[in-house]
């Protein structure tokens, strides 16, 4: 029995402005029902690779398949089933919420009942029904980012593909954000592009990472954390004579931080070489001078390290 196909497919897919290469032999696949992180440096791919998703640009070579019907063949039929919320969010200032959301139904064709029930959802699914007939020049960051989501989910897409949805936005909107982007993502696929790294934890249940036109990395966001690599940092907090100085006399360590402490401890975070762990050694170390550990603990892998290991510019 053959698996069960992809709901969007990428294969080999490359796109070149004049001698620069902006994605280069992408491939990977999304199955329904996923939120799916998409990150990358400026200018590492993502705005491009998302445009060819929604049909703004042709690929040059490769393939792209919603469905298992190539794009190229399927036209406006595909269209109808992805929705797009561009990086700059263009939209009509001079209009009214109203009239701009009854314009985007006229060119997604929707009409009588149909109409009235995907206005209603996309209005009350994004929460701008106190803006709804205010002119857009007078809207906040966050309701038009709003706005900018719900013209795309207004025909009901499959697929959402978005792109930078939270940025400019303030810590309370970006919140608001994340929270109807999940809502979104329980009925549908959803492609997200973003430079906050933060939201892809709290957001999405898989990575992708594009570093200079290539993916470097997909899979689960939770297991590409704890792949990360680079410095290791432990933390320790002991009670006795000489702790910072002899921790920091240790082989291998870059630099201690001294951090809180209460009842007479000392609490340092070590900074130590990416392939070292130095927690045998702190140990014995404890043990040798009578220091009473309290706490001896690696800590994790951040987002933040596996971005930085993955899209660093080489030599």
């Amino acid at each position: 029995m053959s698996p069960p196909m992809s709901f969007l497919s990428l294969d080999g897919v490359s796109k070149r402005f004049g001698s620069v290469t902006a994605v280069d032999h992408v491939s990977f696949s999304v199955d329904r029902g996923q939120v799916v992180g998409f990150l990358g440096p400026n200018g590492a791919g993502k705005s491009t690779t998302m445009r060819m998703i929604t049909q703004y640009y042709e690929p040059d070579s490769g393939s792209i398949t919603l469905d298992g019907v190539p794009l190229a063949e399927a036209g406006r039929a595909a269209k109808r089933r992805i929705g797009f919320l561009p990086e700059n969010n263009p939209l009509y200032e001079d209009m009214l919420v109203h009239d701009y959301l009854a314009f985007i139904a006229d060119l997604r064709e929707l009409a009588g009942a149909d109409r009235r029930q995907a206005l209603d959802a996309a209005v009350t699914g994004t929460g701008i029904e106190t803006v709804y007939y205010r002119p857009i020049a007078e809207l906040s960051k966050g309701f038009r980012q709003r706005v900018g989501l719900a013209q795309a989910m207004l025909h009901r897409p499959d697929l959402l593909v978005l792109d930078e949805p939270t940025e400019g936005l303030d810590p309370n909107q970006r919140v608001e954000i994340r929270r109807l982007i999940g809502a979104l993502g329980k009925d549908r696929t959803v492609v997200l592009s973003t430079h906050v790294l933060s939201e892809v934890q709290q957001t999405c249940s898989r990575l992708l990472i594009i570093s200079r036109g290539k993916i470097v990395a997909d899979g689960p966001v939770d297991r590409l954390i704890a792949q990360a690599t680079g410095a290791i940092e432990i933390a320790v907090e002991a009670a006795g004579t000489g702790v910072a100085e002899a921790l920091g006399a240790l082989p291998g360590v870059r630099r201690v931080t001294p951090a809180p402490a209460a009842d007479g401890r000392i609490a340092v975070t070590l900074t130590a070489e990416g392939s070292r762990d130095l927690r045998p050694e702190i140990f014995a170390l404890a043990q040798s001078r009578g220091w009473t550990l309290y706490e001896l603990h690696r800590q994790a892998g951040t987002l933040e390290d596996l971005f930085h290991q993955l899209t660093q510019a080489g030599p």
